[in-house]
């Protein structure tokens, strides 16, 4: 257990392997942090602070960019949002999920991912001896070179197939309550 000093992106875990799904801890504005997590071609980002997430899916056409608020029909991708908790699958047995009571993210990896991951949550393979892995796949026992070896394109996470999404009028009514920085029910 280390306390995460650094102010950047970083990236927990992803499978190096096949790529099946990735979670990055993003550092945003005013020193508050969500998570990105990506599987199957969806996007969910966690607000904690605001006890929000959003989901984009990029399966379809690229320029097809929307935020679902329904289930999502011809997804491989589970997600269930209780009255604090969301909790994001797939059938491949990964699983994500966000306590925002307690502020706890919890990965979980079935063991078809043993050994083909990496991140600041170690490499899940049950090696106690290699959980300090940098990305080159040499080792340290420094906190500090861990941490920022892990870092996400220079404190900014850059989505590598994100486009900006035309804004409904219900999301500018729900940006102007609850993100703008004089609402009071921010």
């Amino acid at each position: 257990m280390y306390d995460l000093a650094s102010k950047c992106s970083v990236l927990l875990a992803k499978d190096f392997v096949h790529n099946a799904f990735t979670v990055i801890l993003n550092e945003e504005t005013r020193n508050s942090r969500s998570l990105y997590v990506e599987m199957n071609q969806t996007v969910i980002t966690i607000y904690p602070q605001l006890k929000i997430s959003k989901m984009y899916n990029f399966s379809s056409v690229e320029e097809n960019c929307q935020v679902l608020d329904q289930s999502l029909e011809n997804s491989t991708m589970n997600s269930r949002q209780g009255t604090n908790k969301i909790e994001i699958s797939d059938q491949k047995g990964v699983s994500v999920s966000y306590d925002f009571q307690y502020d706890l993210c919890t990965v979980t990896l079935a063991g078809w991912h043993h050994g083909i991951s990496a991140g600041l949550f170690g490499t899940n393979d049950n090696e106690a001896g290699n959980e300090w892995m940098v990305p080159n796949g040499s080792f340290t026992d420094s906190v500090k070179e861990f941490t920022q070896s892990w870092q996400v394109n220079k404190c900014s996470l850059v989505s590598k197939k994100e486009k900006p999404c035309p804004i409904t009028a219900k999301q500018n009514i729900c940006k102007v309550f609850f993100e703008e920085p004089h609402s009071l029910l921010r």
